[in-house]
């Protein structure tokens, strides 16, 4: 959280992430023309804002595309802000409701545990619903095997789709069709890709949610900081976070 801070404690590093939440996936060619400074001095500010966690990069052919990863602000707000408001305050300024949706979204988070325990954590039904809002996750994670995400309060299928590539335990994606609501539905098939790369005692888990049309409905992806925020304080406290997510079903 220390180096969460001083990357935000710059106006400069400050107006970086808010392009970066204007328009997700932007060269460093795109950031610059929009800063009165060297192209040096942007590509500091993005380094310290990729060691801070809250920028990630990811080539495309021959350019460098620069994301926002909004884990560690919601690790800051799960810490600071909301012990101290009420739930219906805490709802109101969820990050979420600040994300605008590009193609493609990019989430980033460390957590010390091991792969074997952190698969076991994404693939497991019963751990899945301490982390994810309650809901639980059932398959027989074979390649081209279905998935299904429901919840025992919610009356119905809540998510369903196919598991493309696994890689125990470095790598999942699955397409993904949410089933909730009418307007959700509509938005048709995506696709997840978790990724976990070990380092050290501890873990870096990149989630990718990808093959989004522009414009998607933003109930789709919005929930990626709350359930990795929970996954994290699960795998390494084995408590339950409270977010206005998991309060949906109660």
């Amino acid at each position: 959280m220390d180096a969460v801070f001083k990357a935000l404690a710059d106006p400069t590093r400050r107006d970086l992430l808010d392009e970066l939440f204007k328009e997700d996936g932007q060269t460093l060619h795109a950031l610059e023309a929009r800063f009165d400074m060297t192209r040096y001095g942007v590509m500091k500010h993005l380094k310290q804002l990729e060691d801070a966690g809250l920028v990630v990069t990811r080539r495309r052919g021959r350019e460098k595309l620069h994301f926002l990863n909004p884990v560690p602000i919601r690790l800051v707000h799960d810490r600071w802000v909301s012990k101290y408001a009420e739930p219906w305050a805490a709802a109101l300024s969820d990050l979420k409701t600040r994300l605008e949706s590009p193609m493609e979204k990019i989430f980033e988070i460390y957590i010390k545990t091991t792969p074997e325990r952190l698969w076991e954590a994404i693939t497991d039904s019963d751990i899945r619903g301490k982390y994810q809002f309650g809901n639980t996750i059932s398959s027989d994670w074979s390649p081209g095997g279905r998935f299904e995400m429901g919840n025992p309060k919610a009356g119905g299928l809540l998510g369903e789709g196919e598991n493309v590539e696994l890689d125990p335990p470095r790598k999942l994606v699955q397409t993904m069709r949410a089933l909730w609501g009418e307007d959700v539905k509509a938005e048709g098939t995506s696709r997840i890709t978790w990724e976990i790369e070990p380092v050290g005692d501890s873990c870096h888990l990149t989630v990718t949610h990808d093959q989004l049309r522009e414009g998607a409905n933003e109930q789709l992806y919005g929930g990626w900081p709350m359930i990795l925020s929970g996954l994290k304080t699960w795998l390494e406290t084995g408590e339950l976070l409270t977010t206005p997510g998991s309060l949906m079903y109660t």
